[in-house]
């Protein structure tokens, strides 16, 4: 299928020729004509699957149509909420790519700078209004913002927004926006407190689900490095030493992991920034600039602030530190891969998070590849097979049974353990 399939507007269609865009994803191609028909939509897809423009198009359609029919300009009709101001930014860099001959206007709002220009754009006037809660919320206070006009509501990465605390916030936005509305809701996963959510916000929603959150693209190389917690550091500068490796996105579960990291990769002579919600908005979009122009080669992300993330040609991706939480691990890996392109993702598991990556292999359905060949083994799993090796040989050796099958008693037993089994030892000698 082809975009032209999808009874698009000329001004849009010529728009996305210029991008370079013939054919749409599979959430594009179900979405955009629902979304055409008026229709609520709940769409369950992760970043990376072209969701953006599968609301952005239809909406700038719909307002140009109707702006068209002769609906009264300088009134907010569509309203489009994120968690993130990354997203939010890139979101509204998609309206003005796929709306440029529409003269829809549209502007981005978010904390973390001053609301003079922001305030200056909406009283301009706007058609469309991309916001993260906070800020949102704060101009509504202020009076500066009013949402009495809103015919198309978005709620984008809403699995993100419960994790980020802002479940209240969209409850106080639902309030002040019109009930008669045409409502998008967009979440990577699907928890019961999700599909509530949704019930509150849809009406006779149509249901898009595109690859599922408990899939890797195959085109991802995954590999899996054992090694101690405190060698993580020294095997990462030993893979950034392959001149192949143009550019990294490297994962940490904490702010103050992604600053360690990049003091790391700078006393070993790579260029690395890190991207938090610690970080001026100046300086994250900084970071990102230098990223994607490959001025930095690394860049440092927690989840949060890489969380809608769009990097093309991005071949590899680390995880520093696993994620406690395994839906998050496909995210992470996603953001290579892309659009049938290869892409390789290592991870590093030290003792404390092999529970995450057997809920990790478990979710994806798949025994990850370990890398045993490397510098830095980590010295508790050579502990644990020697151990087990150990155990092993003296049940089946000439003295490790009594003839009977049964395991054998008193001084039979692996020599130190006093008794204990393997796993007692090897839990005993980590500490």
């Amino acid at each position: 299928m082809k975009f032209e399939d999808l009874q698009l507007i000329e001004p849009i269609l010529k728009a996305l020729d210029e991008e370079g865009y013939t054919n749409p994803t599979p959430i594009q191609e179900k979405s955009i004509p629902i979304l055409l028909e008026g229709t609520d939509l709940l769409g369950c897809a992760q970043t990376g699957t072209g969701k953006t423009a599968a609301f952005a198009i239809p909406i700038i359609q719909l307002l140009y149509k109707r702006k068209e029919a002769g609906e009264r300009n300088n009134k907010i009709h569509a309203l489009i909420v994120t968690p993130t101001r990354e997203l939010a930014i890139q979101i509204g860099e998609s309206f003005a790519s796929y709306g440029r001959y529409t003269k829809l206007r549209h502007t981005v709002i978010f904390g973390g700078v001053t609301q003079s220009s922001q305030v200056n754009a909406i009283k301009a006037g706007v058609d469309i209004l991309v916001a993260t809660p906070g800020r949102l919320l704060d101009l509504i206070g202020q009076g500066v913002i009013r949402l009495n006009d809103i015919q198309l509501f978005v709620l984008d990465e809403a699995d993100r927004m419960l994790d980020m605390g802002f479940v209240n916030d969209v409850k106080k936005i639902l309030k002040v926006i019109p009930e008669k509305r045409q409502s998008l809701f967009f979440s990577a996963t699907m928890p019961d407190t999700i599909k509530v959510l949704a019930g509150n916000i849809l009406t006779n929603p149509e249901k898009v689900e595109v690859t599922p959150v408990s899939s890797t693209a195959e085109t991802i190389q995954q590999e899996v490095y054992y090694v101690d917690k405190g060698n993580k550091n020294a095997l990462l500068v030993h893979l950034l030493e392959d001149p192949s490796i143009k550019s990294a996105l490297v994962f940490t579960r904490t702010k103050h992991g992604a600053d360690k990291v990049v003091k790391i990769l700078d006393k070993a002579k790579i260029k690395a920034e890190a991207i938090h919600g610690n970080k001026s908005q100046n300086a994250r979009q900084r970071a990102l600039s230098n990223f994607k122009d490959y001025t930095t080669r690394v860049l440092v992300a927690t989840d949060i602030a890489a969380r809608g993330i769009d990097i093309d040609a991005l071949a590899f991706v680390v995880n520093f530190e696993l994620p406690n939480i395994p839906e998050t691990y496909v995210h992470r890996i996603g953001r290579t891969g892309r659009a049938g392109a290869s892409g390789k993702a290592v991870s590093f598991c030290d003792y404390e998070e092999r529970a995450y990556l057997k809920d990790i292999q478990k979710l994806i359905s798949m025994q990850l590849p370990i890398v045993e060949e490397h510098p830095f083994p980590a010295k508790i799993f050579v502990i644990e097979k020697e151990e087990k090796r150990t155990f092993n040989n003296q049940r089946g050796g000439s003295g490790g049974s009594n003839g009977s099958g049964k395991r054998p008693q008193g001084g039979n037993r692996p020599a130190g353990g006093g008794g204990k089994s393997p796993e007692k030892r090897r839990i005993r000698v980590t500490k």
